[in-house]
């Protein structure tokens, strides 16, 4: 039960990372690859708020959440946008990513150094429960509950709500979205927002789990994201969530009984596997061939 406990929180962590990629990535079909870089500089924002600035982790997550907002506007504006009338936007735009955000991680190191940071001990209150012969922290708890409720609000969004509509719209045409009289820079904006958003906010949450930040942590779990989003299929964040927990289950008990060394090959073998019997993803929807 512990091990299955720590998996799934260790997934949670990886799920919050992959809604905030699914939301770009399977709903505009844009591949932001400067998603790991906000993700990195959450963390190390989140940890200068804390220890130099005095703030509560409390109102540290929300300013962070600006902070990322912010940055997934300047990716859309600056990295994609100019772009956007080339023939080869998606693959240019991938590559413009990949430049904003090695420019982002300049701009880090030249902030805090190369060396690794971690929050205080008494940034988050280390409170323990027992549940079914399980050690469960509040913060587990917290990271648990935030991707369950990201997810729900999130699903809501794009299913129900007027910029959800407007963002499946402009990824089956964007040309067509505009004459149809939606502003299709806004919604782009506000979806590359809500994106990095996400992904600064599971940079902190990451960061307090593991109480270790750098400018490479984002990479280290990057093409994990990539990989859940896939398994869980393209465009569903249902499936972004059952995929980062199926992935965290994997981890956790390939270390306890393969080894840490097999950790990565048994949990990606698993995804692969999944793949093999399901290429749509655990809840994507198979398409049919265009003739």
């Amino acid at each position: 039960m512990q091990q299955f406990m720590d998996g799934i929180f260790l997934g949670s962590i990886y799920s919050l990372f992959a809604i905030g990629f699914t939301l770009v990535f399977g709903v505009l079909d844009r591949l932001n690859l400067a998603h790991a870089a906000v993700f990195s500089a959450g963390a190390l924002l989140g940890i200068e708020g804390v220890t130099r600035l005095g703030i509560s982790i409390w109102l540290a997550i929300p300013l962070v959440m600006v902070a990322g907002a912010v940055m997934g506007i300047l990716i859309e504006r600056i990295a994609f946008r100019p772009l956007g009338k080339r023939p080869d936007a998606h693959f240019a735009g991938l590559i413009s990513s990949i430049a904003f955000g090695t420019i982002i991680l300049a701009l880090l190191q030249a902030r805090y150094g190369p060396d690794t940071r971690r929050f205080p001990p008494e940034a988050f209150p280390n409170v323990r429960f027992e549940f079914l012969g399980a050690t469960v922290s509040l913060l587990q708890v917290v990271i648990l509950l935030i991707s369950v409720s990201l997810m729900l609000i999130l699903t809501w969004v794009v299913a129900k709500s007027k910029l959800g509509r407007g963002m499946r719209t402009i990824a089956e045409n964007p040309h067509a979205a505009a004459v149809l009289g939606l502003n299709v820079n806004r919604i782009t904006s506000s979806t590359f927002a809500i994106s990095s958003a996400l992904g600064a906010v599971a940079g902190v949450l990451f960061t307090l789990n593991v109480n270790a930040a750098s400018l490479g942590l984002g990479h280290s779990v990057e093409l994990k994201g990539l990989a859940v989003i896939i398994v869980g299929g393209m465009g569903s964040l249902p499936g972004a969530l059952v995929g980062g927990l199926v992935l965290g289950l994997a981890e956790v008990y390939a270390v306890n009984y393969v080894g840490s060394s097999w950790r990565d090959m048994v949990a990606f073998g698993l995804l692969f596997l999944i793949l093999i019997l399901r290429p749509q993803g655990l809840f994507g929807t198979r398409k049919a061939r265009e003739v």
